[in-house]
């Protein structure tokens, strides 16, 4: 089984029960959901019209295959009802891969490790919570010096302790 790091996050309706919801669902799909961060309430850092998300991290072990695994979720995505009307717009849930393994994928469909990770904040508190000297396979930086060193001044409060659902 392959390690993998995901994060989720929700803007729209019962945002803590979206994440919930797609966590069971990454479960039912074949996918061992190992450990989830707490919650975080973030606030939008691209388009900024919109309303504030909620976001975690979970680490998961799968037998799938990068591409199958983005699939897998994307099917997920779907079945919880995301759309993809507006780009980096308002959504029910939006799953990405993170980390898999030390793999590295650039393609047209899928990029691994997340080419926007180190710039996130709303990742990087959630990933630092579940292993903070995990390495970046690219840069080798580690998610602690990657959150010391972003740009990104974006607030991300936490909302609950880690594996508990809230909103």
């Amino acid at each position: 089984m392959k390690r993998v790091f995901l994060s989720l996050g929700s803007n729209l309706g019962d945002r803590s029960g979206n994440i919930q919801r797609a966590l069971d669902a990454l479960g039912a799909a074949g996918l061992e959901v190992r450990r989830v961060s707490s919650f975080y309430r973030t606030e939008p850092v691209e388009f900024r019209q919109q309303p504030w998300f909620v976001n975690c991290v979970a680490e998961v072990a799968t037998d799938l295959l990068p591409l199958q695994l983005l699939k897998a979720i994307q099917r997920v995505e779907r079945h919880l009802g995301r759309r993809r009307d507006v780009n980096k717009g308002p959504r029910k849930i939006d799953i990405d891969i993170l980390l898999y393994e030390n793999v590295v994928v650039r393609s047209a469909g899928l990029n691994i490790p997340h080419t926007s990770m180190a710039e996130r904040r709303f990742v990087l508190v959630p990933l630092r919570e579940l292993e903070a000297g995990l390495r970046h396979p690219v840069t080798e930086r580690t998610v602690l010096e990657m959150l010391n060193e972003t740009a990104d001044t974006s607030q991300v409060i936490r909302i609950n302790p880690a594996g508990a659902a809230g909103k």
